[in-house]
């Protein structure tokens, strides 16, 4: 059947497919654990649940029913598989048979491990241990409302800081019972897992048991907020002491793994403080010498995620190489000082992204992959060949039905003769014969990578299948192009990435099936801000504008924003003359006088990251200079959409925009 008489790809569709996770591979190596999490619109929230498929191909076999999100996966002597489910430690057999509640712990766990040798378990919880609000000062005042503070960092993300921090703890476990619980980091006003997004990865045992390792920044108020300096511990069950096992190392350390013998440890570290998308390199630490090595020091990228191959040979990673994310391997020398970029292999290859690795078996690789046109699903990967197969088809039956978009790379050159990778996206029945309205899609991040991701927000399946052309530049400040590209983006904000993003348009508007006339740019975050800037200094190339959580006043947005180490190192303080000419020439509101296309403005009311105040000064301006707009205010979301039916309002709103103005 032609693409043209299949189904589109409509953001109902795309919020009824499954959404797989990889969980980890059976103790014998034969099959695959995986998770999908299946929204109920009608319920405005998702039903997960664990799923089992042959290694080698095969029927998948659901293991769990019961309602709500099953997590923290885990293979236990005997057969049996740990999960948690409510905040509770629940088992059952391999099969998903006799699933049985094991714990029944007061308040709940989050991010439960059990030890290797199953004789303690491991949680995170929140712990009260500072005074906020006017009850905690004045206990006579129940009813009072207000929150105290003398400090930074009083809000974040999406939250304001109530004196409640995520605590990690340990207790002796025996088939369900439950000691007194020990709190590894009492008193201590920080956070592990890390804030927002963090964890059970900064949270493990030992390979013997004995120890706990977490991540944390052992920082608080505005030295939290001004710095990324988390730092790899290590907690003795025994002695109850804490070592600090990345000191003197300034940047992001995270993700600490294990070798197999235990003999090793390896973490991803950043080196500068306050570079929240600096290099990532892997550090290995000897555990008997407290060596430590870094093993990707001279290597021109930045490493995802990291994990010790099953025999302690070799290292596994993943990294964006050229607008994809791929798997790769370093091999390690007898001597691993001797070890570095020469000893690095790309495992994998192709337009698609390999975005996590969920266990090793022999000479497979376990991992999920998607690209535009296909969410994540479960794959296998030859170590030695690099071929990639498919092992779960969660979404098939969707995706059988509906056409599938063209996706091309294309080098464009830029303002300073450099070679720019831009990913176009075509409509399924594209016909070159025919013009079509094409849109720019301005990433955020702003050093996130544009590889083959695939939304269900920023879909570009679905926005290709409602009859646009989408080009996604890899403009300056994107990882997978070496550092100096990535890094080169801080303190240039409306410089050459903007000159990026208008070359790249310009560049496929030369072409005979794009019309020229029905241009549009869209974007999130830094993406938002770019658009606030094209408003400015596109010269009426564009005839819309759709700005979501957007950066339209910097001096107000460095005012307002928490996270200060990342407004520091890409922006500076308004109040340094230093950063003058920042605030003249890369601030979207100094160009409101230009302003004169048509804009959607939407904004989260819970984003800390990029407050309130940015979107509404946005649309407060166009409606006074008389320009068609619109403002989208989602009371409840913070810098994403999260809720389903919000998220399909949102989906709404974005093409009927487009529908009016292009």
């Amino acid at each position: 059947m032609a693409a043209s008489a299949q189904e589109k790809m409509t953001p109902e569709l795309l919020w009824q497919l499954g959404r797989v996770s990889g969980e980890t591979v059976t103790a014998d190596g034969k099959s695959v654990i995986y998770s999908v999490s299946q929204v109920k619109l009608s319920e405005n929230k998702s039903e997960k649940n664990l799923f089992s498929i042959p290694l080698v191909g095969g029927e998948a076999k659901q293991l769990t029913n019961t309602i709500g999100a099953e997590g923290d996966v885990a293979l236990l002597p005997g057969n049996k598989i740990g999960y948690s489910l409510k905040g509770q430690w629940w088992e059952m057999n391999a099969d998903g048979s006799n699933p049985v509640q094991k714990t029944n712990v007061e308040g709940g766990m989050q991010n439960i491990r059990v030890s290797p040798d199953g004789k303690y378990i491991l949680f995170s919880k929140e712990v009260k241990v500072k005074k906020v609000s006017g009850h905690d000062f004045y206990t006579d005042l129940p009813k009072s409302n207000v929150q105290i503070y003398d400090n930074l960092n009083y809000r974040h993300w999406d939250a304001w800081e109530d004196g409640n921090f995520s605590h990690v703890f340990f207790a002796t476990y025996e088939d369900g019972k439950v000691g007194a619980p020990v709190d590894i980091m009492a008193e201590e006003p920080y956070d592990c897992p890390q804030m927002p997004s963090g964890g059970a990865e900064d949270m493990i045992w030992s390979a013997d048991g004995k120890s706990i390792v977490y991540v944390c920044k052992k920082k608080f108020g505005k030295a939290y907020a001004i710095s990324t300096n988390t730092d790899v511990y290590e907690y003795n069950i025994a002695s109850g002491k804490t070592t600090n096992l990345s000191e003197g190392m300034m940047g992001y350390d995270i993700t600490p793994s294990f070798s197999p013998d235990g003999k090793q440890l390896l973490w991803l570290s950043m080196a500068h403080d306050g570079f929240e998308a600096d290099k990532n390199d892997i550090i290995v630490l000897n555990r008997a010498t407290g060596v430590k090595t870094n093993l990707t020091k001279g290597w021109d990228g930045t490493v995802s995620s990291a994990r010790f191959s099953n025999d302690g040979k070799k290292i596994y990673f993943l990294a964006v190489i050229k607008g994809t994310e791929q798997l790769l391997e370093i091999s390690l020398q007898k001597d691993i000082a001797a070890t570095n970029e020469k000893h690095i292999r790309q495992v994998t290859s192709g337009d698609f992204d390999i975005n996590d690795m969920v266990a090793q078996t022999g000479n497979t690789m376990v991992v999920t992959r998607t690209d535009m046109n296909h969410a994540a699903e479960v794959f296998t990967v030859d170590l030695t060949k690099g071929g990639v197969q498919p092992l779960t088809t969660v979404n098939k039956a969707t995706y059988d039905k509906i056409g599938m978009s063209k996706v091309e790379k294309r080098w464009i050159k830029t303002t300073d003769n450099k070679e720019m990778l831009a990913w176009v996206i075509y409509p399924p029945d594209f016909d070159p014969a025919k013009k079509y309205p094409t849109l720019l899609y301005c990433q955020g991040g702003p050093q996130s990578a544009l590889s083959q991701f695939y939304s269900y927000r920023w879909n570009f399946q679905l926005m290709a299948a409602q009859g646009y052309i989408v080009v996604a530049p890899n403009r300056r400040g994107m990882p997978g192009h070496g550092v100096e590209w990535n890094a080169s983006i801080s303190k240039d904000w409306g410089g050459q990435p903007i000159r990026d993003y208008l070359s790249a348009i310009d560049d496929v508007s030369k072409e005979s099936y794009v019309d020229k006339s029905r241009l549009g740019a869209v974007g999130a975050s830094y993406g938002g801000y770019s658009v606030y800037m094209l408003a400015g200094v596109h010269e009426n190339r564009f005839k819309t504008f759709i700005a979501h959580d957007g950066l339209f006043d910097l001096k107000s947005w460095y005012g307002t924003t928490e996270e200060l180490w990342f407004a520091n190192w890409d922006i500076g303080a308004y109040w340094d003359k230093a950063n003058a000419d920042t605030y003249k020439h890369f601030n979207p509101s100094e160009y409101a006088n230009k302003w004169n296309t048509p804009i959607l403005i939407i904004q989260g009311g819970i984003d800390f990251r990029v407050p309130i105040e940015q979107g509404l000064q946005a649309f407060q301006l166009a409606q006074l200079k008389g320009i068609k707009s619109k403002l989208l205010y989602f009371p409840e979301e913070n810098h994403w959409v999260l809720k389903p039916q919000n998220a399909i309002v949102w989906q709404r709103e974005f093409f009927n925009w487009l529908k009016e103005t292009l």
